[in-house]
């Protein structure tokens, strides 16, 4: 076995297991001597017979104590640490990034695993790439070396043996799939009359009802937002287009237009939230960008490299009479049911689908709309497009300021500041699902050493002041301004509005700017703790200010910052750390 273990092999043998008869199995004296025939303590009943090493004991204290003891190289590799979230298809997955895969033992009592290579060189690799690079998978560091083993000899007739190489077969199916693709295999699903944001794992939840989903790439083309999909096979892709092309992810909105693409086969570069390739879970992130949840890309400027991952079962499940809706969608496609978790009673009308969106939280939007209506309705204002902000700090406070936060989170037409009551404003957006995301991401955000709070207005409208109204500039309009965010349908920045953080996106950097100069610029307003461009593009950065208060005041004054001619700084909020 391999020199891993936390306990040795005999230990392991020995654990509280009975013998085939009921008796306990009594432990061997001698490291060497053969297990008795009949018995099948732990381990034993998944292996053939092997004599025992009376060397083991030392081999596997050496290993843990001394993390350069080397070990025999072998085609059968010890992964440990495994997170009980990773299937078993996930877990062969990280075995076929290096290589073809013959045989399989899983433990999962025990966190444990052993995959045996084909090839030598591509255990070699594995054991490389895992010594060298820090990946985690659900918050876990997974441990892989060599195993004294130089093959697996599984027992052909255990039930837990048969069940592995039957997951190990439909790996391989799906890895091959995944690389080399085939016709009618790829969707390509543009997003119409996007009002909210359609992430990634929203995809991926509606597509998977349907059949494998192997790899998503999104994308903004011709100011739409799309994503090409790779499925399985033609079938599952032909349920899926079948099922919802025409259909509204939301109610009234965000309907999709599905079309096959000529391509066979995705290539995916990086695992974040704009793409994933659900077969490779070793690809990077890219630097910059995150994934939603768990999913948080890592920089470790000093150490080795860092790749993170988080399994996204179950994101939207607790959407139950959506994802029931979809499911009985794809009970009913011609091709059969795909990946059906679930049998669902009685008939069903697609075209309810949007209704039953409306009623889940299957994105970050989609739940702050339906927090900031809630508080709408609660206060018998459904709908308004006006907020009322106050404990506003007088001294720092001007619509000019006031339009460019609240500008982060929608169109901002007019801002009042009440002239016999200057520590609040109105906001007058340009509809009321801007106004509710503002509400919802706003409310009680500290501002200027002042906790604002942010409510629905009883006005439908911000007024300007008469001609001879007295009003001392405290009241602006902006409808005509360059700095609408959502002017542009199916604006890409509909995919990127994230909480206050301390953390700032920086774009529009021109490239003969250098790193000391922004952080002249934004050291003005609190302390940064970090900056990093883009590698892949150096129009692009983050800033990691001190607090969220200080990131939010360098926002208010350095979004549109004029660095060269024609070439104004975009500064908005980012879910990334550095």
């Amino acid at each position: 076995m391999a020199s891993g273990l936390k306990r040795n092999i005999q230990e392991i043998y020995a654990a509280g297991h009975m013998a085939m008869n009921g008796s306990a199995y009594p432990m061997p004296q001698n490291g060497g001597q053969m297990m008795p025939a009949a018995i099948k303590p732990d381990l034993a009943e998944y292996m053939h017979q092997t004599p025992l090493d009376p060397n083991a004991n030392q081999d596997v204290k050496k290993s843990r104590l001394d993390p350069q003891s080397k070990q025999d190289p072998s085609r059968v590799l010890h992964l440990r640490n495994i997170p009980q979230q990773l299937s078993e298809s996930e877990v062969l997955f990280l075995g076929l990034a290096f290589g073809m895969l013959k045989n399989v033992l899983f433990l999962r009592s025990k966190n444990q695993a052993f995959l045996e290579f084909e090839s030598l060189s591509d255990a070699q690799q594995m054991v490389a790439h895992f010594s060298q690079t820090t990946s985690t998978f659900n918050g876990k560091k997974i441990f892989v070396q060599f195993s004294n083993h130089q093959e697996l000899n599984t027992d052909p007739n255990n039930s837990n043996n048969l069940a592995a190489k039957s997951a190990l077969a439909e790996a391989l199916t799906l890895w091959h799939s995944a690389k080399h693709g085939a016709k009618n295999t790829v969707l390509r699903a543009t997003i119409l009359n996007m009002i909210y944001p359609v992430t990634l794992d929203v995809l991926n939840q509606i597509f998977s009802k349907f059949g494998q989903l192997l790899k998503i790439i999104t994308f903004n083309k011709n100011d739409k937002f799309q994503a090409l999909i790779q499925m399985k096979d033609p079938a599952a892709a032909q349920n899926a287009k079948q099922a919802l092309q025409g259909q509204n992810i939301y109610n009234g909105c965000c309907t999709l237009q599905i079309e096959f693409s000529k391509l066979a086969s995705l290539e995916v570069r990086f695992n974040n939230d704009k793409s994933r390739d659900f077969t490779n879970l070793l690809l990077p992130t890219g630097d910059g960008m995150q994934q939603g949840g768990n999913d948080v890309a890592a920089y470790n400027m000093n150490g080795p490299p860092i790749n993170t991952y988080s399994n996204q079962s179950g994101i939207i499940g607790a959407s139950p009479n959506f994802m029931q809706a979809v499911q009985a969608a794809a009970n009913q496609m011609p091709f059969g049911a795909q990946n059906a978790s679930a049998q669902f009673q009685g008939g069903f009308n697609f075209g309810q689908m949007g209704n039953m969106m409306q009623q889940s939280q299957q994105s970050q939007m989609q739940a702050q709309y339906q927090q900031g209506q809630q508080q709408m309705s609660n206060q018998g204002q459904y709908g308004t497009p006006v907020l009322l902000v106050s404990n506003l700090n007088e001294e720092f406070v001007n619509p000019d300021a006031l339009f460019t936060l609240f500008g982060v989170y929608g169109d901002v037409v007019r801002v009042k500041i009440l002239f016999n009551k200057k520590d609040s404003a109105l906001i007058n957006f340009s509809n009321a699902q801007h106004a509710s995301t503002a509400l919802a991401n706003l409310d009680r955000i500290k501002l200027w050493s002042k906790q604002i709070r942010v409510f629905p207005s009883k006005h439908l409208t911000v007024q300007m002041p008469k001609d001879g109204q007295p009003d001392a500039g405290l009241t602006k309009d902006f409808s005509n301004s360059p700095l609408h965010r959502f002017k542009k349908p199916g604006s890409k920045n509909f995919n990127n509005i994230f909480p206050p953080s301390a953390t700032l996106h920086l774009s529009n950097i021109p490239q003969n700017v250098t790193e000391q100069q922004l952080k002249d610029i934004f050291g003005r307003y609190g302390t940064i703790k970090a900056f990093k461009f883009f590698q892949k593009d150096r129009k692009m950065a983050l800033c990691q200010m001190s607090s969220i208060e200080e990131a939010t005041h360098a926002l208010i004054l350095t979004h549109n910052y004029q660095l060269a001619d024609n070439m104004h700084l975009r500064v908005t909020f980012s879910k990334a750390t550095i």
